[in-house]
């Protein structure tokens, strides 16, 4: 089991301590440190930031927002970053939800799956630089219709360090997650759960199963985000996780489109995710957090004392995922390496 740091995307300010953090995560020996945005903080910024102060560990995006930015742009972003850390960036994708995408993008979210197939086949036109790029889909047109008219296909102007940079895709339904096995270099879980390892390996198969699939297992990334929060008290260590499975469980999405919310009720959670979705989406949301019950949140963290994480890490190795990116403190950090050394 290989070990990342993920940052996260910021809640009102710069999170404290991000970059004694992402520099302990180095010291430690862990492997990459990712960021994230949602509708913020943006992650490319941060990312450069503190992965500035490094010279080891991979740098990646957990997620890049696909309506955030054409693909092109995304494109031009991740051969900046390569160049600019000495090709250890890694791109990471995520379509998000309908909420964020319509209500803070301005674009259109039905089917998510048709157009994370048309961006990637841009992006990876970019990064080969064989041509200059031209795409006829659905969903992206290079030239665009319309317009002035003057619009001609371009080539990046900049050589790419790596033509097969490694794209990640986040996902969490069965179909996208299938999607990533078949087109990407890597799956980004969130919300994994050890008790969820079959139903997900099936939906990968399915993908690499696919005719021109890209990877097959054994070549192919499982990073799966934890969150973990050492605390000799675990009912204090799991307050701190609460609040974050609330937002997502009960707010991240509306009432009939939460796929955050679906992948605890395949967990067996149906009743405890309709009664925080109904108290968040009332306003209630200290008791949403407070109806968040310990055993939810230790199926997808890791909460109490060391010795506690370190038997419940155990469960984790057995998975599909070879890569556990820590959320939390410099603690945390600590007791993960400690846990695998």
């Amino acid at each position: 089991m290989r070990l990342g740091f993920h940052i996260g995307y910021w809640s009102s300010g710069p999170p404290p301590g991000a970059q004694e953090s992402v520099l302990a995560a180095e010291r430690l020996g862990y492997e990459s440190v990712w960021s994230a945005e949602a509708y913020g903080s943006d992650c490319l910024t941060p990312l450069a930031w503190w992965g500035a102060a490094t010279s080891r560990v991979t740098l990646g995006t957990n997620i890049l927002q696909m309506s955030a930015r054409t693909p092109t742009a995304t494109a031009m972003a991740a051969l900046t970053l390569d160049h600019l850390s000495g090709g250890r960036f890694v791109l990471g994708l995520g379509a998000s939800g309908p909420q964020v995408v319509e209500g803070w993008y301005g674009q259109r979210y039905p089917r998510p799956l048709a157009r994370t197939r048309e961006y990637i086949a841009i992006v990876r036109k970019v990064l080969a630089r064989e041509e200059p790029v031209s795409f006829d889909g659905e969903f992206y047109r290079l030239p665009v219709d319309g317009g002035a008219g003057l619009g001609k296909p371009l080539r990046s102007t900049v050589h790419p360090r790596r033509a097969d940079l490694p794209i990640y895709l986040a996902a969490e339904g069965p179909k996208n997650v299938a999607l990533a096995a078949e087109i990407a270099d890597g799956w980004l879980p969130l919300f994994f759960s050890p008790k969820t390892d079959a139903f997900y390996r099936e939906a990968l198969a399915e993908g690499f199963a696919r005719p021109g699939a890209r990877r097959t297992p054994e070549d192919f990334r499982v990073q799966a985000s934890l969150p973990v929060l050492v605390d000799d008290d675990v009912e204090r260590a799991a307050d701190r996780v609460r609040p974050f499975l609330a937002l997502y469980v009960g707010g991240m999405g509306a009432k009939d489109a939460n796929f955050h919310n679906q992948v605890f009720v395949r967990m067996g959670r149906e009743a405890e995710c309709a009664r925080i979705q109904e108290l968040y989406l009332e306003g209630r949301k200290k008791e949403a957090v407070a109806a968040v019950p310990t055993a939810m949140v230790e199926d997808v963290a890791l909460v109490g004392p060391k010795d506690k994480i370190r038997a419940e890490l155990a469960a984790w190795e057995e998975t599909v995922v070879d890569t556990i990116l820590v959320q939390g403190d410099s603690r945390g950090l600590e007791a993960v390496a400690d846990a695998l050394s």
